[in-house]
């Protein structure tokens, strides 16, 4: 039973679909909370009373149209739109509801029907506000699809529950820090159960999401890897009997720490994978790291080799200046005997020193830039590793926790001292050879 709703407006024209003639047969089956005794007038009456407000869709329109071999009776319609009404908010607002009869294309006469009510809320004049219709209407329609035992079509069936088996490392840290929604589990089994004609195929589907088929104390239930249990009946929204009927027995299921176990196990294979899927996340990382810092050194080796390279080349040009500050011949007699030659050597002497310093400094603040990029990118390779190795760890630890407690081995540690010096006297009173007393010597 596909249920589809929409906000309108349009009163006359929303009036005039319903009674269209091309419908073998039309039946206006109820008018509740309108004044007037006819379509028309009631949708009419709405618009004037949204009139007094800033809403102008102020009809909501519900169809349902089950599927051509469900045994779907008026009752049950009503029963449907009172479903609906209650889930939207809709309660005690006017509603009207139409009953088609149409042939469809197969040449089958269908019965299909409509209902709409008016969303103006007259003690407060205002709109019934309608939030997430669609969601709310699919929830409706999938707890019908159980209701009347109807096969679920594949679009109504949208599972929220991921497979065990194929939990990725955020679903797995979300999945276990995060309490169930009662919501989505009931989903989960309705989803299950309507897949499902028999206790194979339904505990196939269960498993699939999760959860382990077996037998309670009361009939069948379902166990997760935590060890939560879960009634068949409750979940899928049925009456026991029913999974009777369609299970049979719960004899022959696994008991519930077989359940759990057997679900534990599931999840326990995958964190074991993704146990091993760090591990080689980490050393393609380490490797990866190993790469650039190499790379990076010999970047680093090579910017090196440049300064000093421009540096020489400066040097050479600096110099180049100042010796031709000296001057020759008869002139560099002339600076000699005056002391200009004397201040110019010294001038050429503190430049040389300045010269020097500056290539010393920047050498320094290379060498500092340098090796504070290499700290850097090892202080990241290192975050990197040990937020995979916290990873590592924690998966290890959940790997502990869902596996069953094993036997102690008779180590040295777990036997007590009195034990150790009894094994120890009787080792001393075994013979020596098996043959008889060794021979004297």
């Amino acid at each position: 039973m596909i249920l589809h709703g929409n906000q309108r407006g349009g009163a006359k024209d929303m009036a005039l679909h319903l009674m269209k003639e091309e419908n073998e047969h039309v039946d206006v089956h109820e008018l509740c909370g309108f004044v007037s005794d006819n379509l028309m007038g009631a949708f009419q009456e709405s618009y004037a009373i949204s009139r007094g407000t800033k809403c102008k869709q102020h009809l909501f329109s519900l169809s349902i149209n089950p599927s051509k071999d469900a045994d779907i009776q008026k009752q049950d319609f009503v029963n449907a739109f009172d479903q609906a009404e209650t889930r939207l908010g809709l309660v005690n607002q006017p509603r009207a509801i139409v009953f088609h009869d149409k042939h469809g294309s197969d040449g089958e006469l269908r019965h299909h029907a409509h209902a709409v009510w008016c969303r103006i809320d007259t003690e407060n004049m205002k709109a019934v506000q309608l939030s997430f219709t669609h969601k709310k209407l699919r929830e409706v329609s999938r707890e019908l699809h159980i209701q009347h035992d109807l096969k679920m079509p594949p679009g109504l069936i949208d599972s929220k529950d991921r497979s065990p088996k194929n939990y990725t490392l955020a679903e797995w840290q979300q999945c276990k820090h995060a309490e169930k929604d009662p919501k989505q589990v009931k989903s989960v089994f309705q989803d299950a159960w309507s897949m499902s004609d028999s206790k194979a195929a339904f505990a196939n589907a269960l498993e699939e999401r999760g959860y382990i088929l077996a037998q309670g104390r009361r009939g069948h239930i379902a166990v997760d890897y935590k060890g939560e249990k879960y009634a068949v009946s409750r979940y899928v929204g049925i009456k026991a009997k029913q999974v009777r009927a369609r299970l049979g027995d719960s004899e022959g299921l696994p008991s519930i720490e077989q359940a759990q176990t057997k679900a534990a196990g599931q999840i326990t294979e995958r964190l074991t994978e993704l146990r091993s899927e760090q591990h080689q996340q980490a050393r393609a990382k380490q490797q990866y790291a190993s790469k650039q810092y190499k790379r990076t050194q010999a970047a680093q080796a090579r910017e090196v080799g440049k300064l000093r390279e421009e540096q020489a080349k400066r040097t050479f040009e600096e110099e180049q200046i100042r010796a031709a500050r000296i001057r020759r011949g008869l002139m560099g007699f002339l600076d000699r005997i005056t002391g200009k030659r004397k201040r110019t050597e010294t001038l050429n002497q503190l430049e040389a020193t300045k010269t020097r310093e500056r290539d010393h400094s920047e050498t320094l603040d290379l060498q500092q830039k340098q090796e504070s990029t290499l700290k850097i990118q090892q202080q990241k390779s290192k975050v990197a590793q040990s937020k995979h190795i916290e990873t590592v760890h924690e998966l290890e630890n959940d790997i502990q926790q869902l596996r069953p407690p094993l036997e102690p081995s008779p180590t040295k540690e777990h036997k007590s001292y009195a034990a150790e010096q009894r094994e120890r006297a009787n080792r001393s009173r075994r013979p020596r050879n098996r043959d008889g007393p060794s021979p004297s010597r």
